[in-house]
């Protein structure tokens, strides 16, 4: 009998983590070359990529936003879009916790999924009783 494969959802501070090399950025890596062996399947919120690309259009520029989100797509993951059901989830979710919008979608992702939340953002631990969470190094 084979066992399902662990679920993951990289936060924008993941992504972020990895494409900046910080630290845990390593970790990162390591959930991504195991969902390449098919030994875990690792979600990203539509979300992430919009942060993504806004904020390093504002701390880069626009051809590195691009090329992140190239890099993204390329890697062993699944985009997860907006659904009528995530949304309503995502809305319990804002409605509750003190989050971002963002945070919320990505948050909601992790729990539809039953996947742990790889993220670098302390706002995400209220919802350790909801949530798997698996926090990278945050930052000093």
């Amino acid at each position: 009998m084979t066992s399902t494969p662990e679920r993951y959802v990289l936060d924008t501070s993941a992504w972020l983590t990895f494409i900046e090399d910080e630290e845990g950025a390593d970790e990162v890596e390591l959930l991504l070359e195991k969902a390449r062996a098919g030994e875990c399947i690792i979600f990203t919120s539509f979300m992430s990529f919009m942060e993504v690309y806004y904020i390093t259009c504002q701390e880069r520029d626009v051809d590195e936003a691009h090329m992140r989100l190239d890099l993204i797509s390329a890697l062993p993951v699944i985009r997860a879009e907006s659904t009528a059901s995530l949304g309503v989830l995502a809305a319990e979710i804002k409605a509750r916790y003190r989050l971002s919008v963002a945070d919320a979608w990505i948050a909601a992702l992790a729990k539809e999924q039953g996947a742990y939340l790889v993220h670098k953002d302390p706002e995400f631990e209220p919802l350790a009783a909801c949530i798997q969470l698996h926090p990278l190094p945050y930052k000093p």
